[in-house]
């Protein structure tokens, strides 16, 4: 029995997955990046970044961000992270009618503007939140801002 599941080298790639991951190093640069980038527009913010599971690789509050700001940012990186689209889209298909609206009730999924998935070569390696900007839609263009600033990075063989 033993020898029928040993697995040779070939035999071995169909049993394992093979994955990208985004390093902490990294996760801290595009958090701070997205950070400066709502400071200068004067939105005092939180920003979380995740892996691609949506555990958090990096959190940065900005000193005058509300205390909640921190939960809902690494919320929004986490619905980004699973659900593999901006939040504005989940917002979207999950409006009242839809035939996913239903996920809008799902532990931990945050419906509001501002998380991203971070894809190098089509794949979701992690995600990113911010909130605490006035409106979710300003929240995602800072979190746009940084992931564009470290993309050609990420798409590097």
């Amino acid at each position: 029995m033993a020898s029928t599941l040993a697995a040779t080298g070939s035999m071995a790639a169909d049993y394992l997955t093979s994955q990208r991951d985004m390093r902490t190093s990294t996760a801290e640069v595009i958090a701070r990046a997205a950070l400066a980038e709502c400071q200068k527009k004067g939105y005092t913010v939180a920003v979380a970044v995740t892996d691609r599971s949506g555990t958090p690789l990096a959190i940065l509050r900005d000193d005058m961000a509300g205390a909640h700001t921190p939960s809902i940012a690494i919320g929004k990186a986490w619905t980004a992270a699973n659900f593999r689209m901006s939040t504005t889209e989940v917002v979207a298909v999950s409006e009242p009618g839809q035939p996913a609206a239903a996920i809008r009730n799902l532990p931990n999924v945050v419906a509001l503007g501002g998380g991203l998935p971070i894809q190098t070569k089509g794949t979701t390696i992690g995600a990113i939140g911010v909130s605490g900007a006035p409106g979710g839609h300003l929240d995602e263009a800072c979190a746009q801002t940084a992931v564009k600033s470290i993309q050609s990075a990420l798409d590097l063989p």
